[in-house]
């Protein structure tokens, strides 16, 4: 098995950090500062921060410019400069829950899932939200709902709820209702990307690692970090040969792990697959 490093490429800029996105249009990589409701850019080693909204949960670059944004319960249209357009309006009504993480399939839809705060059982639900703006909840009682990834031939779509303790995949076609376990990960399985040969890798919340998983499930690779909450992972770059790590300070005491909430990069020694981007 590979063992790799990953090393800070900024300070810890975030409190909590997810969701990192390349896209050839943008200056530099993009993630969020989730609860704090921030975009945040690196380029030319310079950390942009944009206010998006109250809680800016997970986003992908549209088609036509611009970002889709999942904030705390509604869905936004942002345009090139991280301005709403668009409110969608609340999925839900409770406040108890949040969106959480999410990504496009090669259709145009965004998938994005949801938790409680205080991440009771089976509150969580998975939502597509398709090109015609409609909302579709395709998934219930999920509990922490994260990591949601493509493989090559576009069919195949990797999801974790957290405490399962599991990668699920499922068919595209057939929906969630086809969802099944694809791996067991010692450990809190978080945000996962997939690479242009079909592996996945996996960021660990509490594991201070990223696992990366052949197509048949077989561990073959571990990123180490300095800091324990690492929340995911995207590749990234002109040649997407870098694969990013966002991380989290959240619930953690002050200085603790003084990286916690950096942003960091390891060289994977395979490519990643360009941004799915929404239709919409």
């Amino acid at each position: 098995m590979r063992e790799l490093r990953a090393e800070p490429v900024t300070g810890p800029v975030a409190h909590h950090g997810e969701g990192p996105v390349w896209h050839p249009s943008w200056a530099g990589v993009r993630w969020v500062d989730m609860l704090a409701g921030d975009i945040l850019e690196l380029a030319g080693g310079e950390v942009r921060r944009t206010h998006v909204a109250d809680v800016a949960a997970a986003f992908r670059p549209r088609r036509g410019g611009g970002v889709v944004l999942a904030g705390e319960r509604t869905l936004l249209l942002l345009d090139d400069e991280l301005r709403c357009e668009r409110d969608l309006g609340p999925v839900w009504s409770d406040p108890g829950i949040r969106f959480n993480e999410g990504g496009c399939t090669p259709d145009g839809a965004f998938w994005c899932g949801s938790m409680a705060y205080d991440e009771r059982p089976g509150a969580g639900t998975l939502y597509r939200l398709d090109p015609d703006l409609t909302v579709e909840p395709v998934l219930t009682g999920v509990t922490v709902s994260n990591g949601l990834g493509v493989d090559p031939t576009g069919t195949r779509v990797y999801y974790n709820d957290t405490p399962t303790g599991r990668v699920d995949v499922f068919d595209l076609a057939a929906g969630p209702a086809s969802r099944h376990p694809f791996v067991e990960v010692t450990g809190h399985p978080d945000g996962l990307t997939v690479d242009a040969g079909g592996g996945v890798w996996v960021a660990l919340w509490g594991g201070s690692a990223v696992h990366r998983y052949t197509p048949e499930g077989r561990l073959d690779a571990r990123v180490r970090l300095p800091v324990s909450r690492v929340t995911a992972c995207a590749f990234g770059g002109p040649d997407l040969d870098t694969l990013y790590v966002t991380t989290s300070a959240e619930g953690m005491e002050p200085g603790a792990e003084p990286l916690a909430g950096a942003l960091f990069a390891v060289d994977p020694g395979v490519r990643g697959l360009p941004v799915l981007e929404f239709a919409g």
